[in-house]
């Protein structure tokens, strides 16, 4: 064994120094894993905030409706688009806060009348006379017709 050799095993200051460049790439290693881990977690989150907006928010809340309030939304958003992108963004919190779990299109409705918001709905009224279905007027015309005879 050589003298170098002796002295670079046994030198405190050296080790020291290697002890401190150890710990530097140990703090660097982590500071760069929380950095990767909190890239992720906004990727994460920015992917979810963009699958909330536009047509997806509507989607979201298409899922929650039942009994024709998918009809009542798309009229909704023909007669009032401004606002129902509004009344869509609330419903879908209110729903992700866990306040309502269900919309049904009467709901819908309601909440669009209590707004002040008035949604032409074009209502038939259907009839069944003898197993056919007709129209409540056309069943009008019938008892009209019978009583003139």
């Amino acid at each position: 064994m050589t003298g170098n050799d002796n002295s670079n095993i046994d030198d405190p200051d050296l080790e020291l120094i290697k002890a401190r460049k150890m710990k530097a790439l140990k703090d660097q290693f982590v500071s760069k894993e929380k950095e990767k881990k909190t890239r992720e977690q906004n990727e994460l989150h920015q992917k979810k905030s963009a699958s909330v907006d536009g047509a997806s928010e509507r989607d979201f809340l298409l899922r929650c409706l039942y009994d024709r309030g998918n009809e009542v939304l798309d009229l909704a958003e023909k007669q009032f688009p401004f606002q129902t992108k509004v009344i869509i963004k609330r419903l879908n919190e209110l729903i992700r806060y866990g306040e309502i779990s269900k919309i049904s299109g009467g709901d819908l409705l309601s909440v669009y009348r209590s707004l002040g918001l008035n949604i032409r709905i074009n209502t038939n009224i259907s009839i069944s006379d003898h197993g056919e279905t007709i129209s409540f007027s056309e069943k009008l015309k019938q008892s009209r017709d019978l009583d003139v005879n």
